[in-house]
C-alpha cells in the first residue's frame, strides 16, 4: 500500500520549491505532507503552500483515520525528509503528468509518478 498526493494539490508547492530555490519536503507529523523548505507563511505562521496526502488531512479526515493510514503507510514515527525537486518524477508531477504515490519499508522511501484517479474515486 502507499498514500497518494494528487498532482494538482502537489503541482503548487513544486512552484514554490522551484521559485524559491529550496527542496520540497515530506512530513509525517500532524497528517502526511508536501512543503517548500523556503515557503509563504500565513499570519497564523503555518505554511501557506501545503499538499496533504489523501486522506491524511487533519482539517478534513478524521483523527483515528488519517493517524491511521499515516502509521500504517510511514510508521509511527513522525519525520521530514528532503527532496531536491529536480529529481525527475518532480519534474513530471510539475509538468502536469499524474498524481505522486509514496510508499515506505523500514529503511527507504519510494516515489512514483502514476495515472491520476478519477473524479470522485
Amino acid at each position: 500500500m502507499s498514500v497518494r498526493f494528487k498532482g494538482t494539490d502537489l503541482r503548487p508547492v513544486l512552484a514554490e520549491v522551484v521559485v524559491n530555490q529550496c527542496r520540497v519536503v515530506l512530513v509525517k507529523d500532524q497528517g502526511v505532507y508536501f512543503l517548500a523548505e523556503r515557503g509563504e507563511r500565513r499570519p497564523d505562521g503555518r505554511q501557506k503552500l501545503v499538499a496533504y496526502a489523501a486522506g491524511c488531512n487533519p482539517d478534513v479526515d478524521a483523527f483515528d483515520d488519517w493517524w491511521e493510514l499515516a502509521r500504517a503507510e510511514l510508521s509511527g514515527d513522525d519525520f521530514g525528509e528532503f527532496f531536491v525537486p529536480h529529481d525527475g518524477v518532480f519534474a513530471l508531477i510539475l509538468s502536469g503528468e499524474g498524481d505522486l504515490e509514496v510508499s515506505s519499508t523500514a529503511t527507504h522511501l519510494s516515489l512514483r509518478a502514476v495515472t491520476p484517479t478519477q473524479k470522485g474515486t
